[in-house]
C-alpha cells in the first residue's frame, strides 16, 4: 500500500503522480489550521470559467460541530472518513442559467483537484466522495437553493492498513488503473490516437 504512484509514460510532478484516494485515515493524526488554509488557498486559485468563482466550502476539523455534521451526511460506504482530520463540503453556485450551472461544476472539479494535490504536497492524503446526502447537507448548513453541494473531500494522514477494516484493505489493494493514453487522447479525428509528432491538420 506504500507505492501507489501513477504509471506514466513520461515523468510528471511528484504530488500528481503520488495522489490517490485512500480510505484508511489515521484517527490520531491532526490536520492543522495552516494545512487546511493552504489547501483552501490552492482550491481558491484553481481556474474558474469567466472569472465567476462559484465554488464555496464548508470546513470541518475533526472534533468540531461542523465535522460531526458532515460525517452525519455521509453514506454508509464512506463511514471510514470519520477518521479523517478534516472534511470539506464542496459546493457550487450554479448561477442563473444552464451554462453557468455546467461550468460551476467544472470549477468545483478543478478546485478539488488543486486541493488534493496541495494536500499530497504537504504529506497528507485526500479522498473526494460523492456518497453523501446533499439534502441533509443543505439542511445542516443552510446552503442556499442556488448553490449545489457537489462532494465531500476528506483530508488527513494515511492510516495503518494492518489494522484497517478488511473491506477497506481489499478495495485499496486493487491495482490503480487508467485507460491507456491512446484511448483518451486523440488527434486529427476522434478515436485516432495522439502520438508525439501527430499533425494537427487533416492534411
Amino acid at each position: 500500500m506504500t507505492n501507489r504512484r501513477a504509471d506514466t509514460r513520461v515523468p510528471i510532478h511528484e504530488p500528481i503522480a503520488a495522489r490517490w484516494s485512500p480510505r484508511a485515515f489515521d484517527p490520531d493524526a491532526t490536520v492543522t489550521g495552516e494545512q487546511v488554509t493552504a489547501i483552501l488557498e490552492a482550491a481558491r486559485w484553481a481556474a474558474t470559467w469567466g472569472g465567476r468563482q462559484p465554488v464555496r466550502f464548508v470546513v470541518g476539523l475533526r472534533g468540531d460541530e461542523t465535522f460531526d455534521a458532515l460525517v452525519a451526511t455521509l453514506k454508509r460506504g464512506n463511514s471510514y472518513a470519520a477518521a479523517a482530520g478534516a472534511l470539506l463540503l464542496v459546493c457550487a453556485d450554479e448561477g442563473p442559467d444552464e451554462n453557468t450551472a455546467f461550468y460551476s461544476a467544472v470549477d468545483a472539479g478543478a478546485a478539488m483537484a488543486n486541493a488534493s494535490i496541495e494536500a499530497v504536497a504537504r504529506g497528507l492524503v485526500a479522498h473526494p466522495m460523492a456518497g453523501f446526502d446533499a439534502d441533509a447537507a443543505r439542511a445542516a448548513f443552510g446552503v442556499p437553493d442556488e448553490v449545489r453541494p457537489v462532494a465531500v473531500l476528506a483530508l488527513g494522514t494515511l492510516g495503518d492498513y494492518s489494522t484497517a477494516d478488511q473491506a477497506v484493505v481489499e478495495r485499496d489493494s486493487k491495482p490503480r488503473e487508467r485507460l491507456p493514453l491512446e484511448q483518451v487522447a486523440y488527434a486529427v479525428r476522434w478515436g485516432a490516437a495522439f502520438t508525439t509528432g501527430t499533425s494537427s491538420s487533416a492534411g
